[in-house]
């Protein structure tokens, strides 16, 4: 517990208990929800041949989780942890032109 504290610049044991709930809760639960949103598309796993469903599936689940993620952190009251860790990963990905820096006007 003492690294994660450290790592991420957190105070209470409680604190890292609550984020690290949040990351269990927000895997399994994009997992879950991407298979029905690939049925409301009509990509039925039993129709679709594995190597077309599975890839689909995976891909599906990174944008579901990064919404959720947010969102269960926010529910959680970790919601300035989980946006500052999201932020970090987008832009760890080549993604952060996808929440840009808020930059003073000069």
């Amino acid at each position: 517990m003492a690294s994660f504290k450290e790592r991420w610049n957190i105070k209470s044991n409680w604190q890292v208990f609550v984020i690290l709930v949040v990351f269990a809760v927000t895997g399994s639960t994009s997992a879950y929800l991407s298979k029905p949103v690939l049925e409301l598309f009509g990509i039925i796993k039993d129709e679709v041949s594995n190597w077309i469903y599975y890839p689909l599936y995976i891909i599906l689940i990174f944008p579901i989780y990064q919404v959720l993620l947010v969102s269960f952190g926010f529910i959680f009251g970790q919601f300035t942890f989980f946006w500052a860790f999201e932020k970090k990963m987008l832009k760890s990905m080549g993604l952060g032109f996808l929440v840009p820096d808020k930059k003073s006007p000069e």
